[in-house]
């Protein structure tokens, strides 16, 4: 630990955000780091440097040796549980995929953290409230990751317009594009877009009244390698968001347009932030320029990170709310989240905070066309598509890389796992559970020269059954209910209800309980021992629960 450095840095960067008269005297609280990937590092660097790093959660063998070569008297740790255990540590901040932030982050809290997180808050604005309500009733710290809030530039550009330096505002352009890493878990709005949205909104303190949002896919379908979001205020102003990771050239710049005076602050330049005092008049009814030398603007050299880090030990020491809250992030989440609205509608404009809040959630990589119906409470994750006229009940869980329809019905508490296709003609009653990578067909004899859309068969899985990774049901079937299907078997006529059937083709080799137990049937009747429910044989071809 460092205290005195921690003190004299604080100190400083406090007068530089807040205008503090007086240094914190207490040692920095203890800080968590769950990530030392890409950006995680950052955090476990500066943090270190402060004399507050506790511990650090990475599973990975690169990020470990990471973690060791910058911090390596910090606590090393592949279980986040133990990191939320760990009595010296007071606050986490989580730099992992931006997907698991929301659950991350709750989890902090419920284990009376604070906690600091990465860009978005979450991808869904129901899980986004859920970390804000959490945090209100433990009262507990959450701080957003949002950096350019804490940029010396910013900082200097908010204090400009405040004093009026330009005048009544026009319009901001801002422009983040790279050739760089390019996401599959996130497009690149959700990857890119949250900084700018906060800084606008920070800088003009106003809410949009509508958000429009176009953009293209070019690498991955259904993943947006660019876009191009506009916001509309009330106070007239326009904003225009241009992100993008096909581009030649990095560049991260914001422009500010004033009737008075303009602005550029370009953060890959050596001058950050640049003046420019031109201006625009009438004369005899004719437009005139007047363009004037550009100013460089001085500025504090804190690193923002810095800043941003200081900030969140100095909130938790003096029990502060962060500038970048939970609020904060919630406002930008509801930016964003209409922005995805928009561009998923080709540009439609939305209204965001009061746009339809959806009682289901969709990872932004997935595509739900307009005529599906998804029940409250159903989670569907990365790069999966529901096609048109599709019901999908309340409370599923539908992974990775998973096609449904068109026209499939599927029931409450489903859950399908990673790379599943359920096909027309299949319908799967509620609490069905099926298997990474199992297989369902809809004909039974395919030809790719011969059309076979008319002749698709009806597949029934009944309530409850259990289907196991890698199987196959062919087209025509019904499998009972509380049945269990084994791993890689194929399944080539019913299934009876409570049969367990393995092997290839399937044949019966067990009965299951409805809890999911094996039943022996030692004696007839048989009561599992899971859960006490008693079953009774008749002869080898059928099973009937005893009430």
């Amino acid at each position: 630990m460092t205290p005195p450095l921690y003190f004299v840095i604080l100190h400083s960067v406090s007068n530089v955000l807040t205008s503090a008269k007086t240094p914190v005297t207490k040692i920095p609280p203890n800080i968590g780091v769950a990530g030392c990937g890409q950006w995680g590092r950052n955090l476990v660097r500066v943090f270190h440097s402060l004399g507050a790093l506790k511990m650090i959660c990475e599973p990975s063998p690169d990020g470990k040796e990471t973690a060791r070569s910058i911090a390596p008297d910090a606590v090393l740790t592949e279980d986040f549980q133990e990191m939320l255990q760990h009595p010296a540590v007071d606050a986490v901040a989580i730099a992992t995929p931006a997907v698991t932030h929301a659950r991350l982050a709750c989890a902090a809290l419920s284990a009376g953290k604070h906690v600091f997180v990465e860009k978005p808050l979450a991808f869904a604005l129901s899980e986004g409230e859920d970390v804000l309500r959490l945090a209100q009733q433990l009262k507990k710290i959450v701080m957003v990751g949002h950096i350019l809030n804490y940029h010396p530039a910013v900082l200097k550009l908010k204090e400009l317009l405040q004093h009026g330096e330009f005048g009544k505002i026009l319009y901001i352009n801002s422009h983040r594009l790279n050739f760089g890493k390019v996401r599959r878990e996130e497009n690149i709005l959700w990857s890119f877009a949250p900084h700018d949205i906060s800084t606008i909104l920070m800088l003009l303190e106003e809410f949009p009244e509508e958000v429009r949002c176009t953009g293209g896919q070019y690498i991955q379908k259904g993943i947006y390698d660019l876009t191009l979001t506009t916001l509309d205020f009330a106070s007239g102003v326009k904003a225009h968001i241009f992100v993008s990771w096909m581009h030649p050239l990095k560049e991260q710049k914001l422009v500010v347009v004033g009737d008075r005076k303009m602005a550029v602050f370009d953060d890959t330049a050596a001058e950050k932030l640049v003046l420019y005092p031109h201006t625009i008049e009438w004369q005899n009814r004719t437009v005139v320029t007047h363009k004037k030398e550009s100013e460089s603007i001085p500025l504090d050299s804190t690193e923002p990170l810095l800043a941003e880090c200081l900030h969140f030990l100095e909130c938790i020491q003096k029990g502060k709310t962060p500038k970048t809250d939970a609020a904060e992030g919630l406002r930008v989440l509801q930016v964003l989240s209409a922005s995805e609205e928009s561009l998923k509608e080709n540009g439609r404009a939305i209204m965001p905070g009061e746009q339809k809040r959806s009682s289901y959630f969709v990872h932004p990589s997935s595509y739900i066309d307009p005529d599906v119906q998804v029940g409250e409470g159903t989670k569907i994750w990365h790069f999966s598509h529901i096609l048109s006229n599709s019901k999908i009940g309340k409370n599923c869980v539908i992974s990775q890389n998973v096609m449904i329809g068109p026209e499939v019905t599927i029931g409450d508490n489903v859950k399908i796992q990673n790379n599943v296709s359920i096909y027309k003609g299949v319908t799967l009653e509620s609490d069905v559970f099926c298997g990474p990578s199992m297989v369902f067909t809809n004909v039974i004899n395919p030809r790719s020269a011969v059309p076979r859309k008319f002749e698709f068969q009806e597949t029934q899985v009944g309530r409850g059954a259990s289907l196991g990774a890698n199987c196959t049901i062919l087209a025509g079937t019904r499998i009972g209910r509380y049945a269990f299907v084994g791993a890689g078997a194929v399944v080539t006529k019913n299934v009876p209800d409570y049969a367990l059937v393995t092997g290839i083709p399937a044949k019966i080799s067990g009965w299951m309980c409805e809890c999911g137990e094996k039943l022996s049937f030692a004696n007839n009747p048989d009561k599992c021992y899971g859960c006490g429910k008693s079953y009774r044989l008749s002869g080898n071809s059928s099973v009937e629960e005893i009430c």
